[in-house]
């Protein structure tokens, strides 16, 4: 029998429709309705937005950064409920907590989603884990995404939602990524789209073989090589356990 080596890895903690679920946890009779959360709860308050819609609103079409009143068109049938930061914190909190508890590094990076970094043999074990221990000890989802770099490990967990695990490696980068439009690599917005397209790369595949000298030109030299690396499945290995120092809070997803 061979014993399976130990490597690092970084697991990416995303808790799912996080605002929404602390809200159901309080709300269990709205369980398996469209909840939208934002504002004071009123769709009709001018120039608020949605900060998050459960899973069952935005088969609507409702997603955060909406305008509510856009939100109680396309889905009237919602329940609207105000957001409550002080609510969001401790769930927050408490997720966090469990996660150290684990003993591993933990990043935190906002309310709803940290690194985990981790010398273990199984990753996929150590997922799992982390999703019973969260699910039981706080009442709510979340969905793991695993790899050797955090870019990588969060665009996994984009394939481990809802409420489940994703191991992308080496082995299945290109497979799961290469047709995929360059937006979706974790850091790639519109407008840097809108370069690549600019320039003909439009897939991940395309810039993951583009010519260097091109993304230079185009980027400038040290972005120009980041774009390459992430299209690579590359990115920053390590998972540092330093406070998390609050920036922002638009939306949350």
């Amino acid at each position: 029998m061979t014993t399976q080596q130990t490597a690092a890895w970084v697991l990416h903690v995303d808790l799912d429709q996080f605002l929404a679920s602390v809200e159901l946890r309080r709300h269990p009779e709205l369980a398996g309705l469209p909840v939208i959360v934002g504002g004071s709860g009123d769709p009709t308050e001018a120039r608020k937005v949605v900060t998050c819609a459960s899973y069952e609103a935005r088969e609507f079409g409702v997603h955060a950064g909406m305008p509510l009143h856009s939100a109680a068109r396309r889905c009237p049938q919602a329940t609207f409920l105000p957001s409550d930061p002080a609510a969001y914190d401790e769930a927050s909190d408490q997720v966090m907590g469990v996660l150290r508890d684990l003993g591993h590094p933990v990043e935190v990076w906002g309310w709803d989603e940290a690194y985990v970094g981790a010398e273990v043999s199984d990753p996929m074990a150590l997922a799992e884990r982390i999703r019973t221990v969260v699910a039981a000890e706080t009442g709510l989802a979340c969905s793991v995404g695993i790899s050797d770099n955090k870019q990588r490990a969060k665009v996994a967990t984009g394939f481990a939602k809802p409420d489940g695990v994703y191991l992308l490696t080496d082995a299945n980068w290109m497979t799961g990524m290469g047709e995929r439009p360059v937006d979706a690599l974790w850091g790639v917005g519109p407008k840097t789209a809108k370069k690549l397209a600019a320039v003909g790369i439009t897939t991940v595949w395309q810039l993951a073989h583009a010519d260097a000298e091109l993304l230079t030109t185009t980027f400038g030299p040290r972005t120009g090589l980041w774009l390459l690396l992430l299209a690579k499945g590359g990115g920053e290995e390590s998972v540092s356990a330093e406070p998390w120092i609050p920036r922002s809070r638009s939306h949350v997803v």
